[in-house]
């Protein structure tokens, strides 16, 4: 599903979707495509671009092509989605200890579209940390 999402494919090309986007949240799928966790995140997220345009876009980014992140967000999990608004990274506790990121596939879309509502409430009000609307500590294991 990778190939109905837009890929970004330099350092530059994501430093300018961060900067660009001024009234809705970005979403970074950092990954590879060939990566069974991204193909399930990349369904997920390929589902629900249609219902979060108006609030959020989702981008793709290849670890490989595009490493210029790597050690900054230390993106060492296969699949992770970053959120960012007005130029800000805005973290979500989700529960799990690390507020950076989701670093799994989501199973359900619309659990994903409520914790992109959130993130998008949230970031509207000027807070660079939201709570998610669930608590996946118990639910994934890492």
């Amino acid at each position: 599903m990778s190939y109905l999402l837009p890929h970004l494919h330099t350092g530059w090309h994501v430093d300018q979707a961060i900067l660009s986007e001024e009234d809705r949240v970005v979403i970074l799928r950092f990954g590879r495509d060939g990566d069974e966790t991204c193909m399930r995140q990349d369904e997920i997220l390929s589902n629900v671009a249609e219902k979060i345009k108006n609030f959020a876009v989702a981008y793709l980014v290849d670890i490989d092509e595009v490493p210029d992140f790597n050690e900054m967000y230390e993106l060492y999990d296969p699949c992770t989605c970053m959120f960012f608004f007005r130029n800000k990274h805005i973290m979500i506790d989700l529960g799990t200890g690390n507020n950076n990121k989701i670093n799994w596939a989501m199973d359900s879309k619309q659990e994903f579209i409520d914790i992109v509502e959130c993130v998008f409430s949230g970031a509207r009000r000027g807070k660079g940390l939201v709570i998610s609307p669930k608590d996946y500590s118990t639910k994934y294991r890492y």
